[in-house]
């Protein structure tokens, strides 16, 4: 038993340690894949916290504005009214600028797209992170279940970790390409 083990065993062995380090060499992409994304969405969400923080201090500003223009209006009596008018629609500009600068990207609207496409980068970012999550996980349950194979002489679990390994790359494949089409977490 032990001759015959020794020959099919020894080159069954090579073929389950290739799996590991096929395993591994997924464990690591996967793992440097999830990286990434959480760094990209981390990113994505200060540039998408900054860009609302902006957003807010421009309607801030904008409103700021609005209520003066209309004050001085109000007190038209009071204020000489040519200059009254010409303040309140300086005013009044100022206020309509605030809400649309496309030339500079900084007026209320393109603050508010600027930060909802942030916020999609950071979403997509986060989908793709859990993937390769899972990605990993399946890997590294793969590794233990291939290893076990050798100790425990049971093919299966080389097969069992071997398809946890595809299960991993098509998780990694998805994170990359698809991360928003398919919801596991």
């Amino acid at each position: 038993m032990s001759g015959t083990h020794g020959h099919v065993g020894h080159a069954a062995d090579k073929r389950i340690a290739l799996l590991i380090s096929v395993l591994a060499l997924v464990l690591a992409l996967s793992e440097t894949l999830a990286k990434s994304a959480q760094t990209s969405a981390l990113a994505a969400n200060i540039e998408a916290s900054n860009l609302w923080a902006f957003f807010q201090a421009k309607t801030i500003r904008q409103t700021t504005l609005r209520t003066a223009a209309e004050l001085l209006e109000a007190q038209a009596g009071a204020v000489p009214a040519e200059a009254a008018r010409r303040q309140a629609e300086k005013w009044k500009q100022a206020a309509a600028r605030y809400q649309s600068e496309p030339e500079t990207g900084e007026g209320r609207e393109q603050l508010a797209a600027r930060a909802k496409r942030s916020e999609t980068k950071r979403d997509r970012a986060m989908a793709a992170y859990h993937h390769y999550e899972l990605a990993s996980a399946a890997v590294q349950i793969g590794i233990v279940l291939a290893s076990a194979s050798i100790i425990a002489e049971t093919i299966a679990l080389a097969w069992i970790g071997g398809a946890l390994g595809l299960v991993a790359v098509a998780l990694c494949a998805i994170g990359l390409w698809f991360p928003l089409a398919v919801h596991l977490v």
